[in-house]
């Protein structure tokens, strides 16, 4: 009998990134919103770079993770200048799956949470796809 290969990820694989907010970050300037804060489209940006940082030791070569699904709460408005924090956590794997809980933090006060669900795939298979659609 042939063993089975070790899966890629495992629950638990942590990551955490930092941004201090500039005027680029902004709703203004990213267009979802008129307010100078950091917009919701940032947050979840730096949440998915926190969970693509997660799996980014764990990497299978020729692989890549793509976003599919994301649960995201914006709870509180970030200024120009403050520094958050997004920390994403690994809590489950269903095959290629993998789900993340993210926060993002401004010190102890929490300014979003969510989920983000990912798909591990094939980098060149995926890319080559995506140009056919195209």
């Amino acid at each position: 009998m042939q063993e089975q290969p070790e899966p890629a990820f495992a629950p638990g694989l942590t990551a955490r990134v930092e941004l201090t907010v500039t005027d680029a970050d902004t709703a203004q300037a990213v267009g979802s919103g008129d307010v100078p804060v950091l917009g919701t489209p940032r947050v979840l940006a730096l949440a998915e770079a926190a969970t693509v940082a997660a799996t980014a030791t764990s990497m299978p070569g020729g692989s890549t993770t793509v976003g599919v699904r994301v649960e995201l709460e914006h709870l509180a408005a970030t200024p120009v200048g403050r520094r958050v924090l997004a920390s994403a956590r690994l809590v489950a794997v269903d095959g290629r799956r993998l789900q993340f809980d993210v926060t993002v933090t401004d010190g102890n006060q929490t300014v979003a949470r969510g989920r983000v669900e990912r798909l591990l795939v094939d980098r060149q298979r995926f890319v080559e796809r995506a140009a056919r659609v195209s």
